[in-house]
């Protein structure tokens, strides 16, 4: 069965500003000195004022922006607020002034058309998903020589400002409720067939009823960056699958379960497991069954392992697969507290 890849999103939303994706715990960083000396830092692409008025839309403010593309928040005619994606990237084009967007050489306009009708055709297929833990298209449309997606605006915060909020342990009840819930949303992705390719916590939303909903796919960036080698990579360090740095062509449901157990490990952990590029040539994860041992359940810490295999024929091949095996962890027992242990002695002898 060949999937379709097609889409991408930078992080949307409200909220506070997000410091970046977690990073991988043994990555090395070159100094930012050094980093400067290198390389000259691109003019920022100016993002649209609010007030603006683009088409049925009244611009609010910008949300977040990333390398390919800028969110905003926006109302509508009824006055009902959206987010609003558009697509400029960074490398390719360039707006310093005004609304219209320029490539920045003839072969980069190429490279630009190219990537717009993926961004275009991600929200054609995502429109026709009407999911509670998918992200819901409502519009997409060109203007200002580029393209827009409307969406659905949520209230809440990202997988990886709880993460990163968190004061002790996450509870193995808060993971699985919050992966058995993204994995119905996933799997009806893939029914689709349709492949996300950038599921990590930053791209995992929870609304403020606890429910998730998955955001800003990553399948566009894998085309864009696949057929045009001069373009770095966009995927993230230690949650992409090691198929995603040097095998396309094996890319499947699978790839997207690795990616769902790196999110897994990271709410454990509270850093991204080992990146798999990295580990293709020495691999240093320590297994989570070896890690958390006696603090979650067995079957949790081997389901986090087996997403993690880096032979994809060696993972859950489905989402279905990987919700079975999920679905068979039995909670961890809850030690009893004093006030617990009175309570259940007293509720015993009245009983009796």
């Amino acid at each position: 069965m060949r999937y379709r890849v097609l889409a991408q999103g930078e992080r949307l939303y409200r909220g506070t500003r997000i410091a970046g994706a977690l990073t991988d715990h043994r990555a090395t960083r070159t100094p930012l000195a050094a980093r400067t000396a290198k390389t000259r830092m691109p003019v920022p692409n100016q993002a649209l004022p609010g007030g603006y008025q683009l088409l049925n839309y009244r611009i609010d403010r910008q949300i977040s922006r990333g390398g390919f593309s800028i969110v905003y928040r926006a109302f509508d005619e009824t006055g009902a607020p959206v987010a609003i994606k558009e697509y400029l990237p960074s490398s390719l084009v360039l707006r310093t002034e005004g609304d219209i967007v320029r490539a920045t050489s003839a072969e980069n306009m190429t490279s630009f058309r190219y990537g717009m009708k993926c961004f275009f055709e991600e929200g054609r297929a995502l429109a026709k998903i009407n999911h509670p833990n998918v992200v819901r298209v409502l519009n997409f449309f060109r203007a200002n020589e580029t393209v827009y997606m409307v969406m659905r605006y949520e209230r809440g915060r990202t997988l990886q400002q709880q993460i990163q909020m968190r004061q002790d342990h996450m509870s193995e009840r808060f993971v699985r409720h919050v992966f058995m819930h993204l994995l119905n949303g996933l799997r009806e992705v893939h029914t689709h067939k349709l492949l996300h390719l950038d599921i990590k916590p930053a791209n995992i939303y929870l609304r403020t009823d606890g429910s998730p909903v998955l955001l800003d796919f990553g399948a566009a960036r894998q085309t864009l960056t696949s057929n045009r080698p001069k373009l770095a990579p966009m995927y993230t360090p230690g949650f992409a699958a090691p198929e995603q740095y040097r095998d396309p062509d094996r890319l499947g449901p699978w790839t997207d379960v690795y990616g769902t157990g790196a999110s897994m490990f990271a709410c454990l952990a509270a850093f991204a497991p080992q990146a798999a590029d990295a580990r293709v040539q020495e691999d240093h994860l320590v297994p989570a069954k070896k890690i958390w041992n006696g603090q979650y359940s067995d079957n949790l810490l081997e389901v986090i392992d087996w997403c993690l295999r880096l032979d994809p024929l060696e993972r859950p091949q489905s989402v279905f697969a990987l919700q079975k095996a999920i679905r068979d962890i039995p909670p961890k027992k809850r030690k009893l507290t004093l006030l617990g242990s009175i309570k259940r002695r007293l509720f015993s002898e009245a009983s009796a």
